[in-house]
């Protein structure tokens, strides 16, 4: 049976997806700064997670889908963007590609959800302003990748 995505489906708790995708961030932020393959930067974390209650499965298939899929999603976000992927501030380009991730790849996850997630973990991590742009860029490109289902809300609210 083909269900539509829904924040309430049995076994997705949106609170420990939240807790992940924040985790998730640190992680990409970490990596970023430091290098290093899926498997070392999940191990760094993992000690971490285990004391933060989380969607463990979810934050390594955030983590890893987002580094084997780094140069896909920068080429994917490059025309929404003012300036060269590695240009953008460095809590932002992880932003941007977790949420580019979720939006590409994760179709069960409602497109809001992942915008309004990138936009929270952006006002939490990134700077004073840094949401605002996180917003604009994920607005234009879900325009795109997620036509269909954008279209569907927009419709939905008149």
């Amino acid at each position: 049976m083909n269900r539509p995505p829904s924040r309430s489906r049995p076994g997705v708790d949106p609170v420990l997806r939240a807790r992940a995708r924040r985790r998730a961030l640190q992680a990409l932020y970490a990596w970023q700064i430091s290098g290093g393959n899926a498997q070392q930067v999940i191990a760094q974390f993992a000690h971490e997670q285990a004391h933060e209650i989380a969607d463990l499965e979810y934050f390594e298939d955030l983590v890893r889908g987002v580094l084997n899929e780094r140069a896909g999603l920068d080429a994917a976000l490059a025309p929404h963007l003012d300036r060269g992927v590695e240009e953008v501030d460095a809590i932002e380009r992880a932003v941007l590609r977790l949420a580019a991730y979720e939006l590409l790849h994760r179709r069960d996850v409602p497109y809001r959800v992942v915008l309004n997630e990138a936009i929270e973990i952006a006002k939490r991590f990134g700077s004073e302003h840094g949401h605002t742009y996180i917003n604009g860029v994920l607005d234009r490109a879900s325009g795109e990748w997620r036509a269909v289902e954008v279209q569907a809300s927009r419709s939905s609210r008149t």
